[in-house]
């Protein structure tokens, strides 16, 4: 068995949070064992932490700690690593909703000596009909393609406690602790059956929010640790766009059009980060909220 602690962070989150720990005892193990599930809420001013509340009782593994003010995604991750017990950790946000085995599925491969971290396949609930429900579904099957053939870490992930924290300062949580382990000689793993839904941006204005401080993140951990994740490279993308293109007329046109939303909100983030502006405390887009699953 793979002991390891599940780490959940949460801003705001009543309307998912309930979801997800329901999600998480109900999890199917074999080869993993779930020994915690450490909730962390920083500056909540809704309900989340009564729905945590209400099922502290229900399971002895689920432990809450609260943040009273919110200090950053990294801040409350660098808290669960304090209290997490075992050695095999895995950070979940609370916007996400896992299908049945996706974290005995995420964690299972570090059982090889040689994997130091994995990551998930993110599949979104939003309506593919609509343009940016389209841009959605189109963008995380390009990280989908990308990981078949490298490694970018996303969403939900696994990795080996090798290190005591991540830069409190940075937007991208991922990205920072991917190069910490590669660095020291772990290989990483991509686990397209570890299936997590999330839901994207359904406004424009949310898509940049999100899109401009993960690029101005990605920026920073160039800078700071010297390290590019895969979806850095626009040639990588633009050849697997290219070999997958839709030509049918409004798919053809609505491709382009989002690829030129992404290359907005990556010059918006460009210019975020030349500006220093700081995203460790970041906007919440709002529509990426309240996920329903059918079937899942």
């Amino acid at each position: 068995m793979i002991p390891c602690s599940l780490g959940i962070t949460a801003h705001n989150e009543e309307a998912n949070i309930g979801k997800l720990l329901q999600r998480v005892l109900d999890q199917q193990f074999e080869l993993v064992a779930l020994r915690e599930i450490i909730v962390v809420i920083s500056g909540c001013t809704d309900n989340t932490e009564a729905v945590v509340q209400s099922f502290l009782a229900r399971d002895p593994r689920i432990k809450l700690l609260v943040q009273e003010k919110r200090e950053g995604k990294a801040s409350a991750i660098n808290l669960f690593m304090q209290h997490a017990s075992e050695k095999v950790l895995v950070l979940c946000s609370a916007d996400l909703l896992p299908a049945g085995e996706a974290i005995e599925q995420l964690v299972a491969p570090l059982a090889d000596p040689e994997i130091g971290m994995t990551s998930c396949r993110p599949v979104p609930v939003n309506d593919p009909k609509t343009f940016m429900g389209f841009g959605v579904h189109l963008l995380w099957e390009l990280h989908h393609q990308i990981n078949l053939h490298g490694f970018k870490a996303g969403e939900m992930t696994a990795f080996r406690k090798v290190f005591e924290r991540i830069p409190y300062h940075t937007a991208v949580d991922e990205a920072s602790v991917e190069p910490v382990v590669r660095g020291q000689g772990y290989q990483v793993r991509y686990v397209p059956s570890a299936v997590v839904y999330n839901k994207g941006a359904e406004t424009v204005a949310d898509f940049l929010r999100q899109r401009r401080r993960i690029y101005a993140g990605h920026l920073d951990v160039k800078e700071m640790l010297g390290y590019s994740v895969a979806t850095m490279s626009g040639t990588r993308i633009l050849g697997l766009l290219l070999r997958n293109l839709d030509w049918r007329p409004r798919p053809f046109v609505w491709t382009w059009a989002f690829v030129g939303l992404e290359m907005y909100g990556r010059f918006l983030g460009w210019r975020d980060f030349k500006n220093r502006r700081d995203h460790t405390v970041w906007e919440i887009a709002e529509t990426t909220k309240e996920l329903e699953v059918k079937g899942g």
